[in-house]
């Protein structure tokens, strides 16, 4: 469950021990383009003013939403009735993350991309924003964040989103019973060790060596951290990034050695 207070401790130690940010110090050529080219791109694109006006409505709606919580709770509550706006403010995530994903989708030109957690859809739709080429397939086991989220992609007219409502448990093994490899995966799910590592494991047949995994809350809770963990050592995996919120997942073949950073973000 998410602590408030360990979670803040837990930061303390990233920031000290993290590297700067700006790229002095890696060694690695292909980390250190991602800190310059990437996470330090302070350019403003197109989508980002659109989508926010989005946020900004379901941080102001007061409809209540009818809420079966699948996960490990959330940082809205447990409450079955949750306001738009309480879920909002509490559950999306913020622009900084958001825009991040939206430019490692372009970078990278990553076109079929892979989401776990729709929420109300803010971060889906700067998933999808990234590219023209783009398509999306996100999943959500709220129906009630569903139908919402499936407002706002309608409001910024993104026709390149397939929303897969119901339980990752039920519905993930359909959407990967595909052929598609996916270039980019985001999990932002269920907070708990096993069913993250076993979403992980699921998905990994659908992912070729340039494809990249991104997991939310790294760190929301020691489950989170010992999800992170495992997936590190996992034998596929060559390079682990580590931003406290969000950590980022590659799987270069040419990698001989397996690597890990902590970077300030």
């Amino acid at each position: 469950m998410y602590n408030i207070f360990q979670s803040g401790i837990r930061y303390i130690k990233y920031w000290i021990t993290a590297s700067n940010g700006k790229g002095h110090g890696i060694h690695s050529p292909f980390v250190f383009e991602l800190v310059t080219g990437v996470l330090q791109d302070e350019r403003v694109f197109y989508a980002y003013a659109n989508i926010e006006q989005q946020r900004a409505l379901l941080l102001h709606n007061q409809q209540l939403l009818e809420v079966n919580d699948l996960g490990a709770g959330s940082k809205a509550g447990t409450h079955q009735q949750r306001k738009v706006s309480e879920v909002a403010a509490r559950s999306l995530k913020p622009p900084k993350y958001a825009q991040l994903l939206f430019r490692m989708i372009q970078h990278y030109s990553c076109n079929q991309v892979l989401e776990l957690g729709t929420c109300l859809g803010i971060t889906t739709s700067y998933l999808a924003a990234a590219s023209t080429e783009v398509s999306v397939t996100t999943m959500e086991g709220v129906t009630a964040y569903a139908k919402q989220a499936q407002s706002v992609f309608e409001a910024l007219d993104l026709k390149n989103i397939q929303l897969v409502a119901g339980n990752f448990d039920h519905t993930l093994h359909q959407v990967l019973n595909s052929t598609t490899l996916f270039d980019f995966v985001f999990i932002d799910g269920n907070h708990r060790l096993e069913p993250t590592v076993r979403y992980f494991n699921q998905i990994l047949p659908n992912l070729h060596a340039n494809s990249i995994v991104v997991m939310d809350d790294i760190h929301w809770s020691k489950e989170m951290e010992q999800a992170w963990e495992t997936v590190q050592q996992h034998p596929s995996v060559s390079l682990t990034i580590d931003l406290f919120f969000i950590g980022i997942v590659f799987f270069r073949s040419e990698q001989k050695e397996k690597e890990h950073f902590t970077i300030r973000f």
